[in-house]
């Protein structure tokens, strides 16, 4: 007979119910939206302006509030494809190797005579030795500086290829080594401009390697291609300087040991300091937008335990004298050391706003990225062709729709209304789905919603056309419904095993928008399939309860 246990019921109703509350945020999108934002920030910054405020008493915090995240062809932003210059890092290798072998090969002058480097490729090392004859001890000394190579594919071999040529000595990366680097130099880059673009609070971005050099970025919500180039292409080496003297001449010559900057707030002033810096950004663990003490933006920073201790160090032996702090080669703050600074931590003072010290923070958090990046594609998609786009697949979704109830109600009467039924809170659970896991819709997203929305009947077709056949032998209409929801259950299960099958090599072998795609599909079936079955079924038996009709017509 039909009958549903009370648990059950308990669970498909709060299931919908939990569908239907979730999907909700999408229906107040913007409100939602900003409310999540301005939470976020509120967050991030760790105190709240008014107009977050203002933003965050838009959703009541008691409700659900994730919305679907919108790709970069719905809500429009930018693309670019750069090529990351990873021979760049095979020079600063090289540069940096140069003094420690110099070192080396001078413990031994008496047998190698004078050294010097020679005009070379960026990639290479040149050295020229006084005495050729002793070349082979010199090969032996650059060999003797070379580190295993730290990768599975580079086990037992050396970092270094060490030749020589005529009176030369040739030193390089081995190929091992250079591999193993290119792929260092992509993760850096990739995570660095994660990194940035997170941290400015945008939205589902897309960032990719694509082959051994080249990474994809598309970011929706963002300006420009140009806002997108500065985000990513800035700096932002933060120094820390002894200040030597004040000066208004831009053209005055440095003393050796000392540089000449400008400042970046006071016009036609230059600080000359001491061209090594006391620490600098590379021991920075943290940065944050704050407050100065009149309440004017800043930004507040804070060393790691090596930093700290150079920085304690130096403040303590100096009280009293300047300490320029140096970002991109301008300084952007000299103030008076009063007093030993032994935290660690400080802050950055000057004509900021809100949002410069915030981007400030931003960069310095990031860091340098290892290597430049030339730009071969860039675009940048208005946020109009977007809205386009989700009124054309609205449009799409409420045809697709009302055709399917209309066909559903026609064909099988009060049973094709429970299905349409079944059918929107079928829709609401794939909103609800998406926005918990935090989904990005695309247009190929909504190809899959509607082709769902088509779909989603498909199992109550099944189930209401088996009813029929059963009631021309069945012994009633409650037998009738209740071995034809039995006898529809292996046909609609292997329907849907075989569309989960393409769906799930759709999201394993394609990217980007195809993954959207895969995902979407999987989710409408899994929802499309409850409703179907659970949720239609828990109509029929409540109505059936209810009237308890002697014959029944599907």
């Amino acid at each position: 007979m039909l009958n549903i246990p009370l648990w059950k019921r308990i669970i498909i109703w709060g299931l919908c119910a939990l569908g239907l509350l979730t999907a909700l945020p999408n229906v107040f999108y913007s409100r939602a939206e900003r409310h999540n934002d301005a939470v976020v920030a509120a967050e991030k910054a760790g105190f709240e302006t008014p107009d977050q405020a203002a933003a965050r008493a838009l959703w009541p915090s008691f409700l659900p509030s994730n919305v679907v995240n919108l790709g970069l062809d719905l809500r429009g932003g930018a693309h670019l494809l750069a090529e990351v210059r990873v021979a760049d890092v095979y020079k600063a290798r090289m540069d940096g190797l140069w003094p420690e072998m110099r070192r080396a090969l001078a413990d031994a002058r008496g047998e190698l005579g004078g050294i010097r480097r020679a005009p070379s490729d960026p990639s290479e090392l040149r050295i020229q030795i006084e005495k050729p004859e002793a070349m082979a001890k010199a090969v032996e000394i650059a060999r003797g500086l070379a580190s295993p190579v730290v990768t599975l594919t580079g086990v037992g071999q050396s970092d270094l290829e060490v030749t020589a040529e005529g009176n030369q000595l040739i030193v390089r990366l081995s190929e091992a080594e250079r591999a193993a680097t290119d792929d260092r130099t992509m993760q850096q880059s990739l995570e660095i401009i994660r990194r940035r673009v997170d941290e400015v609070g945008t939205r589902e971005p897309t960032i990719q390697r694509q082959g051994t050099n080249r990474i994809l970025i598309q970011v929706p919500g963002i300006g420009s291609a140009t806002e997108l180039k500065e985000l990513i292409g800035t700096t932002a080496q933060l120094t820390f300087h002894p200040v030597v003297g004040r000066t208004t001449d831009g053209n005055a010559i440095a003393k050796p040991g000392t540089i000449i900057l400008p400042s970046i707030d006071e016009k036609d002033v230059y600080y000359e300091l001491e061209d090594v810096p006391v620490v600098t950004g590379e021991d920075l663990v943290d940065a944050r937008p704050d407050f100065d003490q009149n309440g004017r933006p800043a930004v507040h920073f804070r060393f790691n335990p090596s930093g700290a201790r150079k920085f304690g160090d130096y403040t303590g032996a100096n009280v009293g004298q300047l300490f320029a702090i140096v970002l991109d080669n301008e300084v952007i703050s000299a103030p008076r050391i009063n007093q030993h600074i032994p935290g660690g931590s400080g802050i950055i003072t000057g004509n900021f706003t809100v949002e410069s010290s915030t981007n400030l923070a931003v960069l310095l958090r990031a860091g340098a990225l290892p290597a430049k990046m030339d730009f071969l594609e860039e675009r940048t998609i208005g946020p109009e062709l977007g809205q386009d786009s989700i009124d054309a697949g609205r449009i799409a979704a409420v045809v697709g729709l009302v055709a399917v109830v209309a066909f559903m109600i026609a064909s099988y009467g009060l049973f094709g209304v429970f299905a349409s039924a079944a059918l929107g809170i079928n829709i609401a659970m794939i909103f609800g789905i998406l926005s918990t896991i935090g989904a990005t819709l695309t247009l190929p997203g909504i190809a899959g919603i509607v082709l769902t929305i088509g779909m989603a009947v498909d199992a109550n077709v099944l189930v209401f056309e088996r009813i029929r056949e059963e009631m021309r032998t069945a012994k009633g209409p409650a037998r009738a419904i209740e071995l034809g929801y039995e006898k529809a259950m292996s046909a609609i299960v292997d329907a849907n095993i075989t569309t989960f099958i393409t769906a799930a090599i759709l999201f394993f072998l394609g990217s980007g928008p195809v993954k959207g795609f895969a995902v979407t599909l999987v989710v409408g079936l899994v929802t499309s399939v409850f409703t179907a079955i659970w949720v239609t079924r828990i109509f029929v038996v409540a109505w059936f309860d209810r009237k308890r009709p002697k014959s029944i017509t599907v």
